[in-house]
């Protein structure tokens, strides 16, 4: 057609898109904010009560990171650490048990078998809590928990409970290749710190930390 050339065809064919990519950016279904969005939690306790501030993200935390002692040659005898997923129970029904789906293959069942005793930090740095507040996660007022003791398997007797709350939190584990042996696990907690505001950690007991009832 005459008169129609490249630049004149580049033109109309930018005023068409430009309000479709517009609405793709700014549209709330598909903004990229919300991709990345946690999910809102819960008021966070009273600080001053550290036994429920400790059960609290606990029961929010869908992940956390374990240190174990390596069993890698490159690193043998120092502290390896592995981000896992976890869940303490359904949603609104918190045990203050992490449990874990754990496998053979995974480097940190490796030291673990050799060496059961562990430490697992979590922290609401993975909740909307601290981005809400401009809380650095390193900051105490982001609030993080400390826990050590061993990792065992889970017996009979809480099995279901343990898969019942791992599928719940984190259902794609349904679908993971059982070649991979999977196994559900639990931490056994001994000592337990809370770092949620300045002045340094505060000590709970366990017995403390599970006479606690989360709502």
């Amino acid at each position: 057609m005459a008169g129609w050339d490249y630049a004149s065809a580049r033109a109309v064919l930018g005023a068409l898109l430009a309000p479709a990519l517009l609405a793709l950016l700014v549209s709330p279904a598909l903004s990229f904010g919300d991709w990345e969005k946690p999910t809102p939690m819960p008021p966070l306790p009273p600080r001053e009560d550290a036994a429920r501030v400790a059960r609290f993200v606990a029961h929010v935390s869908e992940w956390g990171a374990l240190a174990t002692i390596s069993v890698l040659e490159a690193v043998r005898g120092q502290p390896f650490a592995d981000v896992l997923s976890l869940s303490d129970g359904p949603p609104g029904a918190g045990s203050g048990v992490p449990y874990f789906f754990l496998s053979p293959l995974q480097l940190s069942v490796h030291n673990l078998e050799e060496n059961p005793h562990a430490s697992l930090t979590m922290s609401l740095a993975q909740t909307d809590f601290c981005r809400k507040h401009l809380f650095d996660p390193q900051s105490p007022l982001c609030v993080h928990i400390m826990l050590s003791g061993t990792v065992t398997k889970v017996n009979e007797t809480e099995m279901d409970f343990a898969k019942h709350s791992l599928f719940t939190r984190h259902p794609e584990m349904k679908s993971w290749p059982s070649s991979h042996n999977w196994f559900f696990a639990k931490l056994n907690i001994t000592n337990i710190w809370v770092l949620d505001y300045f002045g340094g950690a505060k000590i709970v007991t366990p017995e403390e930390y599970y006479n606690v009832t989360i709502q």
